[in-house]
């Protein structure tokens, strides 16, 4: 990348560009909802049971310009969900500012291991053990979706629940490759500790990205 396309993504200007599409929403509050989804490269959090592992390298990545995501947004939905990667590693002010100004209804999907960045209207935080959220981000959150692979995940997700906001809505996901193990282990929990509510990756059993 040649040093005028680093200083534009560096302020979020462009970004490194994974893929975008509009699909339904599978997952947590917003399940079953129209959603264009912006998928950012970038992660250096380095879950080993990322779905996309492709996002990981930022330079395999196109830098585009953030007017172009904006115009192929409205195109089809009033709901972004901007996703990745970890989208936080990018300063996300340019794009949500421009997404603001023509009328939508913004979301994240994050980690919250980076600075908090841009305006939203919704903020997903699923905290990963090998880089935790940052103070404001769990204070911010809307919703906390921990994923569940191991019965450590549960003494994982109860630590992280402590530290969000009082209004934040508590999520517990079985990781997909051990979703046969850990639902029943999850129903229990959650009928034992009903703060707690389900979320499962519907739109994999509808079979849609």
């Amino acid at each position: 990348m040649n040093k005028e396309l680093l200083a534009l993504v560096n302020t979020g200007d462009m970004l490194p560009l994974m893929e975008e599409f509009y699909t339904i929403q599978g997952e947590g509050y917003h399940k079953g909802t129209a959603a264009y989804f912006v998928r950012i490269g970038g992660c250096d959090v380095g879950c080993h049971w990322c779905d996309v592992k492709e996002s990981w390298n930022a330079n395999l990545h196109p830098p585009t310009e953030i007017s172009k995501i904006v115009e192929n947004a409205k195109k089809y939905s009033k709901t972004i969900v901007v996703t990745g990667g970890e989208p936080l590693t990018w300063n996300m002010n340019p794009l949500t500012t421009r997404l603001k100004a023509e009328g939508m209804q913004i979301h994240i999907e994050t980690s919250g291991a980076y600075k908090l960045t841009g305006v939203w209207d919704w903020i997903c935080l699923s905290p990963k053990k090998m880089k935790l959220p940052t103070k404001e981000v769990y204070e911010k959150a809307h919703e906390l979706k921990v994923i569940v692979y191991n019965k450590d995940d549960f003494r994982f997700a109860e630590e992280q629940a402590a530290k969000v906001n009082k209004d934040c809505i508590l999520y517990l996901q079985p990781e997909w490759s051990k979703r046969d193990k850990v639902i029943p282990e999850i129903v229990d929990y959650v009928m034992a500790n009903p703060k707690w509510k389900v979320s499962l990756q519907t739109h994999k059993y509808l079979n849609i990205p």
